[in-house]
């Protein structure tokens, strides 16, 4: 009885283990998520602020038309260009040159096309001479150049703007090629030396514009699309062909430039406003 007694009378220590509850806890990880995207978010606020105006346009547009679905246009920064100006620098040393080396074929292609079907023209045998179709940095050149051993005009009439039969021939043979292309083109009229009968009212200036715009209202007649034709212009005596001889005949010419990719983009970026402003600068 004593020793059952005793036992009840011994005293029970009871020991408790800390908890670490505040170490375990989620609260601080939601706090720190939210910190770390508050700073990228600043960041990146910070960076767009201190990107030019075309870097700008660039991420704007990407983020307002991801795919370029919007109007069949994609979101490079240059109206109706391909990749953006972003996505031209990714573009490694191996894969621009194979673009160059493709883009080249496809020209020299066309030309190969052009002179077949040329060949197939009565006119052409007589005219061969005076037409001329070359590979250039801007791409593929053709012109149509007057003769020096007649004493009319080859392709067109004699002082006019207005092309003879076999001009019209030649021309709607060469733009019925052209047409399978998606390369915009160039339009240039050019003259001699010799003054202009009507040289008060109306000169090689004129003369030279009108001729290349009536080249121009051809080659959409027979097909061309209006939206591919990049400039027409007329540079009269300017830009001699024989530059020995301003008053060669030879000077005389028509020229058709189908403009390779990176003229074509050096074309729009000429005639930018950015491209001024920096001139300017």
């Amino acid at each position: 009885m004593p020793k059952e007694k005793a036992k009840q009378l011994a005293p029970v220590i009871v020991k408790k283990k800390g908890k670490h509850d505040g170490h375990h806890g989620g609260a601080w990880k939601v706090a720190y998520a939210d910190f770390v995207t508050a700073m990228m978010a600043f960041f990146l606020v910070m960076w767009i602020v201190g990107q030019s105006e075309q870097v700008k346009q660039s991420v704007a547009g990407y983020f307002n038309d991801p795919v370029g679905f919007k109007k069949n246009k994609n979101s490079a920064v240059l109206k109706g260009a391909g990749p953006s100006v972003i996505d031209k620098k990714k573009l490694s040393e191996s894969e621009r040159l194979k673009e160059e080396a493709a883009a080249k074929n496809k020209l020299e292609k066309a030309r190969n096309e052009i002179m077949a079907k040329l060949e197939q023209l009565p006119e052409f045998k007589m005219l061969k001479e005076n037409i001329e179709i070359e590979m250039t940095a801007e791409g593929l050149r053709i012109q149509l150049i007057e003769s020096s051993n007649k004493s009319g005009s080859t392709f067109y009439d004699l002082g006019s703007m207005n092309l003879n039969n076999e001009g019209k021939a030649i021309l709607t043979a060469i733009t019925k090629e052209l047409v399978k292309l998606d390369n915009n083109v160039v339009l240039e009229g050019h003259t001699d030396s010799r003054a202009y009968v009507l040289e008060n009212t109306y000169s090689n200036w004129e003369l030279s514009t009108d001729r290349a715009n009536g080249a121009r209202k051809l080659m959409e007649d027979t097909g061309l699309a209006r939206g591919r034709i990049e400039a027409v212009r007329g540079y009269a005596d300017k830009r001699p062909r024989i530059s020995e001889n301003p008053l060669d005949p030879r000077n005389r010419r028509i020229s058709i430039i189908v403009l390779n990719d990176y003229a074509e983009l050096r074309y729009k970026e000429l005639q930018s406003s950015d491209w001024i402003q920096k001139r300017r600068q």
